[in-house]
């Protein structure tokens, strides 16, 4: 994989070129900004930026002012690559708060390992209705220990709307959920997203990750996507890199409150 010219790729199709990621949500542009404004329980958030040391300040200052008017809490998406340089640094001063960093990890469709399959007595089933979002909600809430209601909503919006550009599943081990994952389809674009992979701590090295991995990229073929990519925590990184995925950068949300000072 020729890294500098998909970074690009990526950085055309998924953040300056990006699209709404559920019913209700709009894509601004504004000056060197890409943000979204998401719909009710949805995410809002800065994708993209092209900025130097001699703007930044105040083009932060601006995405403060324009989400606190709204009342939202929202993120800035800050890549490895992101300029200038210091831009983690004057975030803080801003009054954001950075979360764990996470490794932006891709792979060409052509080059995986895709024949995983998972382990006996687990099989994966498709979501297609609120009763399945409901499990991989439960799922969420115990692999991650965190809240699933944004995710609750996000999902059973974009599965019910018009568009078909997630594809969600969850790994039953008899009828018990023991993992879940979400695949996001750009339109017009030549990644697919793997978001949301996660099984619960009972259920894990067991290799169903690896089947939902798999799985996905299957789909992600079908639909005729050239890379898959993931935003990789330190515990998925060595399972994806045996796939076949090649970190491409890294990413750290940093998330701002409408009160933060």
């Amino acid at each position: 994989m020729d890294h500098v010219a998909v970074l690009a790729l990526f950085d055309r199709d998924m953040r300056e070129g990006a699209r709404p990621d559920g019913p209700g949500a709009r894509i601004e542009r504004v000056d060197k900004v890409v943000r979204q404004v998401g719909a009710e329980h949805g995410w809002n958030g800065v994708v993209w930026s092209d900025l130097d040391e001699a703007g930044a300040d105040a083009a932060i200052a601006e995405q403060i002012r324009y989400y606190t008017e709204l009342g939202r809490e929202f993120e800035w998406k800050l890549y490895g690559h992101d300029q200038p340089e210091d831009l983690g640094r004057r975030l803080r001063a801003a009054g954001f708060t950075a979360e764990p960093e996470e490794t932006v990890m891709v792979a060409e469709v052509g080059d995986l390992t895709l024949d995983v399959e998972p382990p006996d007595g687990v099989s994966i089933l498709p979501v297609i209705d609120r009763a399945g979002v409901d499990l991989v909600a439960d799922v969420h809430e115990k692999a991650f220990g965190t809240d699933s209601t944004r995710l609750r909503h996000q999902l059973l919006a974009q599965l019910t709307g018009d568009d078909d550009n997630v594809v969600a599943v969850v790994a039953l081990a008899g009828d018990t959920p023991v993992s879940a994952a979400r695949m996001e389809l750009v339109p017009g674009s030549r990644f697919a997203g793997l978001w949301g992979g996660g099984t619960v701590e009972a259920w894990r090295g067991r290799g169903i990750y690896r089947a939902l991995v798999a799985h996905r990229a299957r789909v992600a073929v079908d639909r005729g996507y050239r890379y898959v990519q993931v935003d990789a925590s330190n515990q998925s990184r060595p399972i994806l890199a045996r796939l076949g995925f090649a970190p491409l950068t890294t990413t750290t949300p940093y998330v701002r409150t409408p009160d933060a000072t």
